[in-house]
């Protein structure tokens, strides 16, 4: 029989690098969350591997970056196997060598030391929704049991269970095309970046302790049926043909196959459950743009989701989610299917290659790449045409009264930002009204900061996207009524 534990505010499946940050997200805004993991212990394989500028900028503003120690960073990444610099003005510009075994277990101490639960072993099988809340039906060590909760975050990964439970649409392609990769020891192969030989591509990395991770595809083959993790037989036989080397010695760690499927839910938000990650979009995952579109996911998500939680504001604000992300994602998407087919395309693809490398020579072209890849040029429809409305607040340092403290400092403080940047010396404006969900602060730009060239003041989204600025058409009441709720009047409280 089927046991009831008590209400819980959210819900969050799957306890990956997404579901952890949301979770963690959730906490710190005082949602009581619990966390659904079906494995019964974190993952020991290093999957993804890089964390992207603006992923780096998030981590920053919630005060994680000490946490990861000194990550090495790479200033050029690429796009479709075509070398090129992803730096780009900013606090973090490039990509940080981050394994994902690390990105996970800091996530995960942070959710748990903001007050989140994580049941491991638990597996949900149905789910029920009525008016107020989600019933979740989960098979764990204790048994089966219904949890009521309000809301339902799905981050179980690209073969959703939730969504199967949901019947949520998800068009798209499926692979035509796939790289077998594995993490090796005891081979000795040079590196390899994206090496377009004869009968293939190949690719190889030995990190600092001795273990190579190889990425293999042989042109004009097809994905295999199923989709189960590939022999190390099938993995360096397809090394050899490609690449004329014996790995077949070696000692395989880890060994996985990806492919170029395509898809993305219609909808993000299916009443009172959601999708990040994964679970929302599937996606080759060519230069981390995979784990880093999830983490932003949750980012976006985390603070609205709390606010309609704790009452703050109305449901529409869950609908800017799938406005925004859905949008963010469906581009992802494009870039990476163009990339997929020129690292796996035949030597048909060759001319297109020659043509884009020699636009990424441009260094307007460049940056335009570099900032789709890093999740820097990301503007939310938030309304109005002034440049800096729904783009992210750049990171600058300011003076507030004597001290120096940066724009992801201010932002730890958890809620809103307005900020008065005129000459530094003039009051904040009154907030009475959003007192706790929105901190006001005068502050004057350093020298040569990025802040000197703003608006006299802006108002800034708890994820650290510029929602007013006074030289805009639209009010500052309406901004702050929209993304922090209606004013409450303290004097009748």
């Amino acid at each position: 029989m089927a046991t009831t534990p008590p209400p819980t505010d959210v819900v969050v499946v799957g306890a990956g690098p997404v579901g952890l940050m949301l979770a963690g997200e959730l906490a710190r805004a005082g949602v009581e969350v619990v966390v659904l993991e079906r494995r019964e212990a974190a993952t020991t394989a290093s999957r993804a591997s890089t964390l992207h500028a603006r992923t780096m900028e998030i981590l920053d503003s919630r005060g994680l970056l000490p946490r990861f120690g000194s990550p090495p960073v790479e200033p050029r990444g690429h796009f479709g196997g075509i070398p090129m610099d992803l730096t780009l003005p900013g606090s973090h510009p490039g990509q940080w060598k981050v394994p994902q075994t690390t990105t996970e277990s800091v996530l995960q101490r942070w959710a748990l030391d903001a007050g989140a639960r994580i049941r491991r072993g638990v597996e949900v099988v149905g789910l029920g929704e009525d008016t107020a809340r989600v019933h979740v039906q989960a098979v764990g060590p204790a048994g089966e049991s219904v949890i009521p909760a309000s809301y339902v975050v799905a981050c179980d990964g690209e073969d959703s269970t939730v969504r199967r439970l949901v019947g949520a649409g998800f068009p798209g392609q499926d692979a035509v095309r796939e790289l077998l990769r594995a993490d090796v020891v005891g081979i000795d192969v040079r590196n390899r970046r994206f090496e377009r030989l004869d009968a293939g591509l190949a690719i190889a990395a030995r990190r600092a302790d001795g273990v190579t991770r190889v990425m293999v595809h042989a042109f004009g083959t097809r994905v295999r049926d199923g989709e189960s993790d590939p022999s190390f037989e099938e993995v360096s036989s397809a090394w050899k043909q490609v690449t004329g080397e014996d790995i077949s010695t070696g000692t395989p760690l880890w060994l996985n196959r990806f492919g170029d499927a395509a898809r993305q839910l219609t909808r993000y938000r299916h009443g009172r459950v959601l999708f990040a990650g994964d679970a929302a979009h599937r996606q080759m995952p060519i230069g981390g743009q995979a784990l880093n579109l999830g983490l932003q996911d949750a980012f976006n998500l985390g603070w609205k989701l709390a606010a309609v939680v704790r009452g703050a504001n109305g449901q529409a604000l869950l609908d800017t989610y799938h406005d925004e992300r859905h949008a963010v994602g469906a581009r992802v998407l494009s870039n990476i299917r163009a990339q997929a087919l020129m690292l796996l395309g035949g030597p048909e693809i060759e001319p297109l290659r020659s043509v884009l490398a020699e636009l990424i020579g441009h260094d307007e072209v460049r940056a335009r790449l570099a900032g789709m890849i890093s999740g820097l040029d990301i503007r939310y429809p938030v309304g109005g045409d002034d440049p800096l409305l729904g783009a992210r607040l750049p990171p600058s340092a300011l003076r507030v009264g004597g001290d120096r403290v940066t724009t992801a400092a201010l932002l730890r403080q958890g809620g809103g930002l307005l900020l008065r940047l005129a000459d530094g010396r003039g009051r904040a404006p009154r907030l009475t009204g959003w007192r706790g969900r929105v901190t006001a602060v005068s502050g004057r730009g350093e020298p040569g900061s990025a802040l000197q060239a703003l608006p006299d003041a802006v108002l800034v989204r708890p994820d650290g996207h510029v929602a007013w600025t006074s030289a805009g058409e639209f009010g500052l009441t309406a901004a702050l009524t929209r993304w922090f709720g209606p004013p409450v009047d303290t004097a009748t409280r």
